[in-house]
């Protein structure tokens, strides 16, 4: 008796696939990450399950049922539920609900579930569960862990350009000291050991760089949007950047107007401009460098500009420069990251990053930001 409710619902759930798939597309589009989700990617391995569920059901050994979902259908849709920006209590969610679906199907047709069969259909759903939910969080982890290396290694490069001012700066003081006659001992192991651990941490950055710039993970960003002046930022990264341009004696030029304000965050679009200027700079030497902005539009939109009068781009490279591990063949020690940040963190913003450039006369990197949300 009870094999035979187990093989009639075994054969309900073939027979009216295309019903429980409807009524539970039906359930599921109340979860909000399946709301706008089209229905072959609402789908996914949901009808093969089904079939899988029918033929555990009918198998009734545990060890089969086991055995049966291990690898079926379960780990490939917890892997395609990351994709589709699922959270682990969405996933499953979306199976009990199919569980649910079941269990009217089987009251619609006077099965009762009860005893056995009910024992049955929890084990061919629970392990279901399992095996999804485990291939979600492993690929989750996994995820998590690569955002947070690369992150390091952005983080790493963006150190290079301050360490780079500061060692000039160093170097600088040092040679004005010796001018002056006002190089005691004091000053010069003062000097010493500031050039000591400014060594020390361009090793450090070097050696987090080098083990994590092989990386093809999109890093995710949380944007603390607020609104500032612009002009006191690209100021302020004038002033950090002088040593760096001073030896290439390139002029920088800031024209973004006095009472300019934008909405974004902050830490994030000083360092898209620490990136551009830096870039322009090692471009440039006996230049000239002018970071503006400027309001491109009625809907807000703030377009920011970085131009130089260097050597500029060669237009075969113009639309890959934004591409990580992307360098110039022609520049030693180039990693390929800081444009690459540039994008990142301007695609962050819901922003678009170009440039514009001619050889020989010179390169405009140009951003736009969207006005402010409310």
């Amino acid at each position: 008796m009870v094999g035979d409710v187990v093989d009639k619902l075994a054969e309900l759930i073939e027979q009216e696939r295309d019903w429980l798939l409807t009524r539970w597309r039906g359930l599921v589009r109340e979860l909000p990450a399946a709301r706008e989700l089209d229905v072959p990617t609402l789908n996914d391995h949901i009808p093969q399950l089904i079939e899988e569920l029918a033929l555990a059901l009918r198998s009734r050994s545990e060890e089969t049922i086991a055995e049966a979902l291990l690898d079926g259908s379960p780990p490939a849709h917890g892997l395609q539920r990351v994709k589709d920006a699922f959270d682990i209590e969405e996933v499953v969610a979306e199976y009990n609900l199919l569980r649910g679906c079941i269990h009217d199907l089987a009251d619609r047709n006077g099965l009762s579930l009860q005893g056995h069969p009910f024992h049955v259909m929890n084990r061919v759903f629970d392990g279901a569960i399992g095996s999804a939910v485990r291939s979600f969080a492993a690929q989750k982890a996994l995820e998590v862990q690569h955002r947070r290396e690369e992150y390091l290694a952005f983080v790493a490069h963006d150190l290079r350009t301050p360490l780079n001012a500061i060692s000039l700066s160093g170097r600088v003081l040092k040679m004005i000291l010796t001018q002056n006659g006002s190089d005691t001992p004091e000053s010069a192991q003062m000097l010493t050991t500031l050039k000591r651990n400014v060594q020390h941490l361009e090793a450090l950055v070097g050696k987090v760089i080098e083990e994590n710039t092989n990386l093809e993970t999109e890093v995710g960003f949380k944007l603390e949007r607020r609104q500032f002046d612009l002009w006191p930022l690209v100021e302020d990264l004038i002033h950090d950047l002088h040593p760096v341009a001073g030896t290439c004696m390139t002029r920088l030029t800031n024209t973004v107007p006095a009472d300019f304000v934008v909405d974004a965050d902050a830490n994030m679009l000083r360092r898209v401009f620490q990136n551009l200027i830096a870039n322009a700079i090692s471009y440039t030497p006996r230049g000239e460098v002018v970071i503006g902005a400027r309001q491109a539009g009625d809907d807000g939109v703030v377009e920011c500009f970085v131009r130089d009068n260097g050597g500029g781009i060669p237009a075969d490279r113009c639309s890959t420069v934004f591409e990580k591990h992307e360098t110039d063949p022609e520049k030693v020690g180039g990693l390929g990251l800081g444009l690459a940040i540039v994008k990142t963190f301007v695609e962050a913003h819901d922003g678009i990053v170009t440039v514009e450039s001619e050889l020989g006369v010179g390169s405009t990197f140009r951003f736009t930001l969207p006005g402010r949300r409310h």
